[in-house]
């Protein structure tokens, strides 16, 4: 008899433009009362990337407090996004400047289409996907939940794919699980959903859908306590992921049996 060996965390990496990663959680770094708030729950939450908006970083005051005072860029790998961007020419140059300044080629790129919905403009990130891939970025890219238009990023240089599971900082949950799961099942580069969580059992759904990770930031930051909230995103995204790699049963549309019941006494 052949028992099937458990999955650990440590064995069930991912990988990304070359990159291996154990935690398939990742985490920004906004709206946290303070730095110390925010490198506490990364600690908790086990992820291994941060996401750091480009355009919100301190430059300008070398006295106020810096992220890389309580996050070690060296320890924890720093994800530029381009958050605050509403044209492909803007998210190139923040882009560049973040490569100018850090030596970043794995990047987040988003092009907002307007400030409320903070929905992609798919037109200006299918352009700027294109010009940053041409110029050697590896850009994981924020996109609707729509499986032509993923197809289409990963056609142009997106070493990722990251749709939006609803509208960023909404915590609805995933709206369309169809459409994320088509978006799975045609890619050839990581998956993972970004905005829309609200709490840990959207996480898990998006594992159980075979997502390749979660990214989140108000989920954890506006917990009423965001360390215990980064705890349990680490669980249920490794819960969800065991969950799609076991296999989940059919969905029937009537009753089963759990025991047979012919023969009963």
């Amino acid at each position: 008899m052949n028992i099937a060996t458990p999955v650990t965390a440590a064995e069930d990496t991912w990988t990304v433009a070359g990159k291996t990663f154990r935690s398939r959680l990742i985490v920004g770094t906004g709206k946290y009362k303070d730095f110390a708030q925010n490198a506490a729950a990364l600690e908790a939450s086990g992820a291994e990337i941060v996401t750091v908006a480009v355009r919100r970083v301190n430059v300008s005051d070398p006295k106020a407090p810096m992220l890389t005072d309580y996050i070690d860029p060296k320890k924890v790998t720093y994800l530029p996004n381009t958050a605050g961007c509403f044209t492909a020419e803007d998210a190139i140059r923040t882009l560049r400047l973040a490569r100018e300044a850090g030596g970043w080629d794995l990047v987040k790129l988003e092009v907002l289409g307007e400030a409320r919905t903070l929905y992609p403009d798919m037109v200006e990130t299918l352009r700027a996907t294109e010009i940053l891939a041409k110029e050697g970025f590896k850009p994981m890219v924020y996109c609707v939940d729509d499986p032509i238009a993923a197809k289409r990023l990963e056609d142009v240089g997106a070493v990722a794919i990251m749709p939006l599971g609803a509208p960023i900082g909404s915590g609805l949950g995933i709206q369309n699980q169809v459409t994320i799961r088509l978006i799975v099942e045609g890619a050839k580069v990581p998956v993972l959903v970004d905005a829309g969580v609200g709490t840990a059992s959207d996480s898990a759904v998006a594992m159980e859908l075979g997502c390749d990770g979660v990214l989140m930031n108000t989920a954890i930051a506006e917990a009423k306590d965001p360390v215990m909230m980064a705890r349990a995103m680490k669980l249920a995204v490794e819960s969800g992921r065991l969950a799609y790699l076991a296999g989940r049963m059919g969905k029937r549309r009537y009753a089963d049996p759990s025991s047979p019941l012919a023969g009963l006494i």
